[in-house]
């Protein structure tokens, strides 16, 4: 087994504070990538036992990535992400279409990282319409963790389903 990213050191060029979201990001994107290599697209929308389909995991992952960093950049979700929202789960994309949005999302996730003042972590962000109370860093972390979640339960769905 490769040694997890969170023992590799520091990823270049993001804050010292950061390092554990951007070892969680990489990490999700490698463990994903081998986890769908082979799938069998003709099981991408499948709901084993009514539970989300990897196809909307893989939506999800790279969706909730974006709004969560929206939110973090003190910004409101435009049209296109509310409407890319309501889209989730519904089967639009095979899944190296999926792959590469997703692994294009971490990228994009990096390099706001590597552009956040550790200085502003501590600053207010409202979440949504109702501008819910958060700050840069619980946006940040969250991102990672939720990332972490949809991993987990991708894997026990893609395992169900190649059985």
């Amino acid at each position: 087994m490769a040694t997890e990213y969170w023992m590799q050191g520091p990823v270049e060029g993001i804050p010292a504070l950061l390092q554990p979201v951007a070892h969680t990001l990489l990490q999700a994107r490698a463990e994903i990538n081998a986890l769908m290599a082979g799938f069998p697209e003709d099981r991408l929308w499948e709901q084993p036992a009514g539970v989300a389909s990897a196809g909307f995991h893989l939506q999800h992952l790279r969706g909730v990535l974006d709004r969560l960093f929206t939110y973090a950049r003190g910004q409101l979700l435009s049209p296109q992400q509310l409407e890319e929202l309501k889209a989730e789960g519904q089967p639009v994309a095979d899944t190296a279409t999926l792959l590469a949005a997703f692994d294009q999302q971490v990228d994009k996730a990096l390099a706001q990282l590597s552009q956040t003042d550790p200085a502003t972590l501590t600053d207010f962000r409202g979440v949504g319409r109702k501008q819910l109370p958060s700050t840069v860093q619980g946006l940040l972390f969250h991102a990672a963790e939720h990332t972490m979640r949809h991993t987990g339960q991708l894997l026990v769905t893609v395992k169900v389903l190649a059985s």
